[in-house]
């Protein structure tokens, strides 16, 4: 997969699992991030692998309210 592709990829998947949260919420945004790049590390590149980890990231996501 050449950089292009890996890019497009990530970014697809990120805009996915973030495409209800807001882009003034900063911190889960880059949590969501972090968590889908984990995943490329551990070589982990399917498509489900990253939306779960990024999903993992939101439900997991620390709030003002706990």
């Amino acid at each position: 997969m050449s950089d292009t592709e890996t890019t497009i990829l990530l970014r697809e998947v990120f805009d996915e699992v973030c495409a209800d949260i807001p882009e003034s919420a900063m911190a889960t945004r880059q949590r969501v991030a972090a968590k889908i790049l984990e995943m490329t590390r551990k070589g982990r590149w399917s498509v489900d692998d990253l939306r779960r980890a990024g999903r993992d990231a939101l439900n997991s996501a620390p709030t003002m309210w706990r």
